[in-house]
């Protein structure tokens, strides 16, 4: 990244104010660290306020930003910036006793009043007394608040990169954390982006032929984070629909569609049941793609609506939901919603599955139409407003008339841990959609049932009566603690790895009687075994392989980013492939290795890609610069974000940096020599006692004071051999501290002299395929292991049969009886005939 700066003769940086501030608080434009920094500033303004209410405020000053800097002064932009009403204005009123009541009226009352797809309703009151303070306290966090957004940092003018929207995805980072900040039933404004992205792409839209006659509708849409994932699914733009029953939750989903480039978007306010707002006349408008995460099982569905005298007819065919679960009632409001080839999503608590009377009757009669696709299962605790388990109910009525059976999927036991929650990972999601997509049977995962299996259990579809994802018990085998040896049985379950290496197997085990074997290596020997065995060897080496060529087609395609370059396709095209290759692979799994890839996206590969796309292959490096209290800069060293010191070390000064190495090994090496010394001849009786404390200066001291005294002769061979290792540490210690900085400043002076090529190899070879390799070296490093493991506990567990251990038990009573007898503590007789004396 550009620093704005020039580069003195001395090679230090000048900065003038402005290039200081865009070096030091700006640097890399990093999606990760402004999310986090931006999240930690908001937070620390927040005081006592829920977080479920600062959010509107943050969220809403983020949405003024973001417009300010793409539309003020653009002539035909979507969206319409009245003078005086910017980001600017805000920033004029910072300090001012009128500040929240000014942003109210200057702000936003006028983009509400330019901008019909807005309304004053849509943004908090910044002038409440209540919730920001009065006076002082209100005007201090308006005005910190408003200075946050108006870092350079937050400089939105440029951030498309075609599709990649950093502020979009900014603003889905703050809501995922007000969410999980603001407790139990006041997370419902969001979904999961996990969640999202898989109903957006089991729905079959990126495949499907679409255009802005395309529609989608959410009628619970909250914040619009459904209806935004299946926009991002399809091919072209779409027209997308929503209603939301909160109505400052319904302001936030128009600025998030507007956030993400959808300023043509419909969200209505009000209760979608009672009073739905998207008709054709009278009659309820029907869409091609329906997506859904509505309360569960809402206690109040009825409010405003008579369920038997329903206008819209959305129960007649299929039943009238319970007066206090309203589970069926949102997914019946759906099917009535979509065309007669359409396909619907829809987020539901587990019980739908099961439970009798009048939803046993309405799951009876929707089976049997033929409207349900599929069912995915869910793992337990994903969702703000509550921990349990819910899945995701399809509904296609294309085809159904000829549909036979139901797709079930049960994921709920594929996800990490993240605080207090659960979350999808990228493997989950791809594995769930690939599978769903495919229908593809897998054995405790998926399975097509069909309907006559169904009526058989009486239309009861929880997924446990037709999917067993339970791990297999690892039985304990009698005979084998009686008698000595490992089970076939057991050494059969391990036939993945006998098919890849068939003669590891007879290496590991030999026979012992039928239906036995015994470990034919020693226990501590398994490991090296394995890893020596020439089939394992050559299983390594063709993974390599495997790798390497991946490794060469990746590196092929990197090299050619250019700016422009669009970073969320760069992942998806980088990662489908890595999938693919590692597919039908033995003994790895593709999705785990798929997962190195996004996580180490994640971590740190994006930001470089995005600085990549926005700037070309610059690899600049910039002073750090820090300002102490008195306003006094210092210079704290230098780093380069896209290509760090260690790699322009390893490709450039790897001699320089060995031999600073064998310093440091030769310094840890004497001072290590200098402890044992102290530790062996300290003490009150050691020959180093009479010193208080050990040092030069006491060394020198003492020898000064013996000299000559035939007694001391060994006290003073210690503090003479003190003292030379003394010196040859400071010595090696001035040789690493003129060493260093040499170092330091020659890797320095390199960057100016970086090619475009040289930047490449650093960055695509040395950074990103180095890491990605470490890591799938490590997948085959598990592999081992767990056989390793496995093999371990199998010959320990069946080591030692139980007469033998009995017999060891009857010896150590035994001798604990004799013991006891020979101290005085009176032991029966009996009992030591028992133990065999």
């Amino acid at each position: 990244m550009s620093t704005h700066a020039s580069e003195s003769p001395t090679g230090r940086i000048e900065h003038d104010p402005v290039a200081y501030e865009a070096v030091n608080a700006l640097m890399a434009l990093k999606k990760s660290e402004l999310y986090s920094s931006l999240w930690s500033s908001c937070d620390a303004l927040r005081g006592g306020m829920d977080a479920s209410q600062y959010k509107d405020y943050v969220l809403s000053l983020l949405f003024i930003k973001y417009i300010s800097d793409k539309f003020d002064g653009q002539p035909f932009s979507p969206i319409k910036i009245p003078t005086g009403a910017s980001f600017k204005a805000m920033i004029a009123l910072k300090g001012k006793p009128d500040i929240g009541d000014q942003i109210n009226k200057k702000v936003i009352a006028p983009l509400a009043a330019a901008n019909q797809q807005l309304s004053q309703s849509d943004f908090p009151d910044f002038n409440d007394a209540v919730k920001l303070g009065d006076g002082k306290e209100k005007v201090e966090r308006l005005t910190n608040l408003v200075a946050i957004f108006e870092s350079r940092s937050l400089d939105f003018s440029k951030n498309r990169a075609d599709g990649d929207d950093i502020l979009g995805d900014a603003y889905e980072y703050l809501t995922r954390h007000f969410a999980t900040e603001s407790g139990k039933s006041k997370g419902q404004f969001y979904t999961p982006a996990e969640v999202s992205r898989i109903m957006a792409q089991i729905l079959g839209i990126r495949d499907a032929k679409t255009s802005s006659d395309t529609t989608v509708y959410d009628p619970t849409c909250g914040s619009g984070s459904l209806l935004l994932k299946v926009s991002d699914e399809a091919n072209t733009e779409v027209s997308l629909y929503g209603q939301e029953k909160d109505g400052t939750t319904s302001g936030l989903a128009r600025m998030n569609m507007i956030l993400h480039n959808n300023p043509t978007a419909i969200i209505h306010q009000g209760n979608t049941l009672a009073d739905p707002k998207c008709k054709d006349g009278d009659a309820l408008k029907t869409f091609d793609y329906v997506v859904a995460n509505p309360p569960f099982s809402d206690k109040r569905w009825t409010t405003g609506l008579d369920p038997l005298n329903d206008p819209h007819e959305r129960f007649t065919s299929f039943g009238v939901p319970p007066a206090k679960q309203g589970d069926y009632a949102y997914l019946l409001h759906i099917v009535r919603s979509l065309r007669s080839t359409g396909t619907g999503a829809c987020i539901l608590p587990h019980g739908v599955l099961f439970r009798g009377n009048a939803e046993a009757e309405i799951r009876r009669n929707l089976i049997r139409k033929g409207y349900i696709k599929g069912i995915i299962g869910l793992p337990a605790n994903l969702f703000y407003g509550t921990g349990i388990p819910a899945c995701i109910v399809v509904i296609d009525k294309r085809g159904a008339a000829a549909r036979r059976g139901v797709f079930m999927v049960d994921a709920s036991d594929g996800y990490m841990k993240e605080g207090p929650k659960n979350r999808l990972r990228s493997q989950d999601i791809h594995k769930i959609v690939d599978v769903f997509i495919r229908q593809q049977e897998l054995p405790g995962y998926a399975k097509m049932v069909g309907f006559e299996e169904i009526e058989r259990n009486e239309f009861n579809l929880n997924l446990p009566r037709y999917i067993d994802g339970r791990q297999a018990e690892d039985i304990q085998d009698i005979a084998g603690h009686l008698q000595g040896g490992i089970p076939v049985a057991d050494v059969d379950s391990l036939a993945a790895y006998w098919a890849v290496c068939p003669g590891l197997r007879k290496t590991l085990f030999a026979a012992n009687r039928p239906g036995y074997v015994d470990l034919a290596v020693d226990k501590a020997d398994i490991k090296t075994t394995i890893y020596e065995h020439a089939e394992f060897a050559a299983f390594i080496d063709q993974m390599n392989g495997h790798f390497d060529h991946w490794r060469k087609r990746a590196a092929a395609k990197l090299r050619k980013l250019a700016p422009g370059a669009k970073p969320k396709q760069v992942i998806a095209e980088l990662s489908e492939n890595l999938l693919a290759h590692y597919t039908d692979r033995p003994l790895i799994d593709p999705y785990d290795v798929y997962q190195h890839l996004m996580d180490y996206w994640a971590d740190e590969m994006q930001d470089d890609v995005y600085q990549i796309a926005a700037e070309g292959w610059k690899a600049e490096a910039y002073r750090i610069l820090v300002k102490d209290k008195k306003g006094k800069e210092k210079d704290k060293g230098w780093a380069c974000d896209l290509v760090p010191k260690p790699l322009i070390v390893a490709r450039y000064f790897a001699d320089e940096q060995a031999a600073i190495d064998r310093l440091r090994a030769e310094l840890e090496n004497v001072s290590a020599q200098q402890t044992e010394l102290e530790e062996e001849h300290g003490g009150d009786e050691g020959l180093l006692s009479e010193l208080d404390r050990i040092n030069k200066q006491t060394v020198t001291a003492r020898l000064k004071e013996i000299a000559g005294d035939g007694e001391s002769a060994d006290e003073a061979k210690v503090l003479k051999q003190w003292l030379k290792l003394s010196d040859k540490e400071a010595k090696l210690k001035k040789q690493i501290k003129d060493a260093e900085p040499e170092l330091d400043a020659a890797a320095y002076a390199k960057y100016p002299e970086l090619t475009e090529n040289n930047v490449k190899a650093l960055i695509v070879d040395d950074k990103w395929l180095s890491a990605i390799d470490t890591a799938v070296h490590g997948e085959l490093e598990r592999i081992s292991q767990s056989l390793t493991q496995r093999i371990k506990e199998l010959a320990e567990r069946y080591e030692t049969p139980m007469p033998q251990l009995s017999r060891h038990v009857e010896e150590l009573e035994a001798k604990v009886n004799r013991h006891l007898q020979r101290i005085g503590f009176p032991v029966e007789e009996s009992v030591l005939m028992e133990a065999g004396t």
